[in-house]
């Protein structure tokens, strides 16, 4: 099992509650992250990654509760996605109104995933809300799954790196719609 300190959970938790841009390990990538609702962080992610805004972002949550907010949920979406709460299945669920458009880009839903690595579940639980989340590489680029290639691919940017080790995933986790169930990715 990946291990991480808490006191670099809490110190990367006290980066994203100033702002900053974070990179962790995910299921299967390093992922890039910060606060969902801080709209700088968020344009500050997009413009590092080269991601354009229409595109949306994935959210990542310690638990379902964490997103409930977030989401339009009915009982056959929960029950669809429930069995992968957590887990490496990221779900296009429909957004709530008040979603900011940076997080679902030129969509009406948003990426969704409870994650089941430990230190990004830790990241999420200690910091009591979901984070963005997603993949640590420059858009045309390959996703980074380690850390050196990681530090060498931002060097010189303000980026907080939690060091931890990616989990077994292959590939990035695959993306269903939690509606149809039709699988995006």
């Amino acid at each position: 099992m990946p291990y991480c300190s808490g006191f670099k959970i809490k110190n990367a938790v006290r980066h994203i509650k100033t702002g900053a841009v974070i990179a962790y390990p995910t299921e299967a990538v390093y992922g890039l992250g910060c606060d969902p609702l801080n709209e700088t962080a968020v344009m500050s992610l997009l413009a590092i990654k080269q991601r354009p805004v229409e595109k949306g972002l994935i959210l990542i949550a310690s638990s379902l509760e964490q997103l409930r907010p977030y989401l339009v949920l009915n009982q056959a979406i929960i029950e669809r996605i429930t069995p992968t709460c957590p887990g490496p299945v990221t779900w296009v669920i429909p957004a709530q109104p008040w979603v900011p458009k940076c997080l679902t880009g030129e969509h009406q839903s948003l990426a969704v995933r409870v994650t089941n690595h430990p230190i990004a579940r830790a990241l999420c639980a200690q910091f009591g809300s979901p984070l963005v989340s997603t993949s640590a590489n420059p858009t045309t680029r390959p996703a980074i799954k380690d850390s050196r290639k990681l530090l060498k691919t931002f060097a010189g940017s303000d980026i907080f790196i939690v060091h931890g080790k990616v989990g077994e995933l292959g590939q990035e986790t695959a993306i269903y719609d939690a509606a149809s169930g039709k699988r995006f990715r």
